[in-house]
């Protein structure tokens, strides 16, 4: 009985230590960027990037902006149909892959490894940014796998890459939106069904 009970101990630190967790700082809200209108005046995509990797706080600012809680009640920066909040966001970086939990605004490691080269697919510009956001629709979250469900979802999935670029636009950080990336090796790596799928990508960086 005791064996039994050290083994399973054994297993859950195991399995804590796979699923490592990362808090973000707090976004700064008082942070100084640009205005609205500035930031829809500078808004442009960009193509080179700076190697040298986001700070935490830069990253948990990026990530809040795409998607985080801004209400007591749980809604998020960017707006869902119905308030589904199935677009999931991944954090791909040269030392592994996360998930980002809007409600806990931390990261959970899906996968070690620099993986970014999927995302990139045939376009290596893409990895040479430090950081590609990726987004996926979650169509057994929102609940239907319709003509008028996917519009919606990729509807929803297009407000967050846009709170990407503006983000990006006001705080000084290059990125670009795309189509193009390894669908297949995405939803083999992050063990994704049929029904959780793969959209837009975001490769983000400081400016070359």
């Amino acid at each position: 009985m005791k064996r039994l009970f050290l083994m399973a101990v054994l297993m859950l630190v195991c399995t804590v230590g796979f699923a490592q967790t990362k808090q973000l700082p707090k976004p700064d809200l008082q942070r100084k960027t640009l205005t609205v209108m500035e930031a829809f005046k500078q808004r442009r995509s960009v193509r080179e990037y700076s190697a040298r990797m986001l700070s935490d706080q830069d990253l948990g600012d990026l990530l809040w902006a795409a998607q985080g809680v801004n209400r007591e009640d749980g809604r998020l920066t960017s707006p869902t149909a119905m308030n589904r909040q199935e677009i999931r966001l991944y954090v791909f970086t040269a030392k592994e892959v996360s998930l980002y939990d809007p409600k806990t605004h931390s990261l959970t490691q899906v996968a070690k490894g620099d993986h970014r080269g999927i995302v990139a697919a045939n376009q290596p510009f893409s990895k040479e940014a430090p950081v590609s956001l990726l987004m996926v629709a979650d169509m057994d979250k929102f609940g239907s796998k319709g003509e008028h469900a996917q519009a919606m979802v990729a509807v929803d999935t297009g407000i967050v890459t846009e709170n990407i670029n503006l983000f990006c636009s006001a705080a000084g950080l290059a990125t670009v939106t795309r189509g193009t990336m390894d669908s297949k090796a995405i939803s083999a790596l992050l063990g994704l069904t049929e029904n959780q799928i793969p959209l837009i990508n975001n490769p983000v960086g400081y400016l070359k």
